[in-house]
């Protein structure tokens, strides 16, 4: 009986790319550099199979890798959105994380200093991707604009 090859699983961060049921995913990986014998950060764009495109850009995601792939490109599957983007929540404490704060503890500062009345409610705030397409173009793919055509670029950097 012949073992299978289990895919290796890979966490990384989904980037815009407009290609239909494939997700671009930033992997970053630690190489060893033998000169000084310290590991350097190296980033590896990744593209997954995402059929229904549920991903969003700025999502961190598990991605385990196909026994075969699918097209020249697409090596791996999403398995799931581990944290959607402005959603993180921390994983000892199962608290909800704004950059290095506890949400609760900046709703308390508020309510302490600053009245709480004017400050930002996490809890009454609507979805995210409620204005995809109309305000929020991160589902678009962003290139470099090099030089001024004279034609609209919507995109460009």
């Amino acid at each position: 009986m012949a073992a299978k090859k289990v895919g290796s699983l890979l966490l990384g961060k989904c980037v815009p790319y407009v290609q239909a049921n494939v997700s671009k995913i930033c992997v970053t990986k630690m190489e060893l550099d033998e000169n000084l014998n310290m590991y350097f950060r190296k980033n590896v764009d990744v593209y997954a199979h995402d059929p229904g495109k549920k991903c969003k850009s700025g999502d961190v995601v598990l991605i385990q890798e196909l026994p075969q792939k699918l097209s020249r490109l697409v090596s791996h599957k999403i398995l799931e959105i581990v944290y959607p983007m402005g959603d993180v929540t921390d994983p000892l404490t199962g608290k909800k994380v704004v950059m290095s704060e506890f949400r609760e503890d900046i709703v308390e500062k508020n309510r302490l200093y600053e009245g709480g009345e004017n400050s930002f409610d996490y809890e009454k705030a609507p979805p995210r991707g409620r204005l995809e397409g109309v305000r929020d173009f991160t589902d678009k793919e962003t290139y470099r604009k090099f030089q001024e055509t004279g034609k609209p670029q919507p995109y460009g950097v």
